[in-house]
Formats: C-alpha cells, structure tokens, sequence
C-alpha cells in the first residue's frame, strides 16, 4: 500500500521533498530583540543604518534580511 503523501504528491504532480519540506531557518530571534532595540533607542534610523550598527557588533547579516525583518516588525522610519 502507497503511503497517503506519495499519492496526494502523484496526483497533485508535485515532488514529494517539495510537499514534505522543513525549514532550517531558525527564529532568529535575538538578531529580532537586537533590532528591536536599535529602533527603540534611535528612532530616526532606517533599515540601512541599522545593518550599518548590526554589522558593528558584529553579526553578519545581509541587509536583505535585515528589511524584512524591520518591515515583519512594523517598524518605519519616523520623521
């Protein structure tokens, strides 16, 4: 007997690695906090000089990651 996502993958065509996928991302939620408390402290600050600030202390993070993180938290820049 076929197991049930081996079916439901042949019928829907789709590969079964793609229907069965886990993340291995995890919650990043320190560089989340850290973020957090830049734009709490420096509240005229953007996406782009809070990369410049992470990358100081140290993380290498890419500032593609660093935006979305910044908009997941509702965080715009305040004139």
């Amino acid at each position: 007997m076929e197991d049930l996502d081996t079916r439901a993958c042949v019928v829907l065509q789709i590969d079964r690695s793609l229907y069965v996928y886990k993340s291995k991302r995890g919650t990043q939620a320190e560089l989340t906090q850290r973020i957090r408390e830049i734009c709490e402290s420096r509240v005229r600050y953007g996406y782009r000089r809070v990369h410049i600030l992470l990358q100081r202390d140290g993380w290498a993070v890419n500032p593609k990651r660093i935006y979305r993180l910044y908009k997941e938290l509702g965080m715009q820049l305040r004139n």
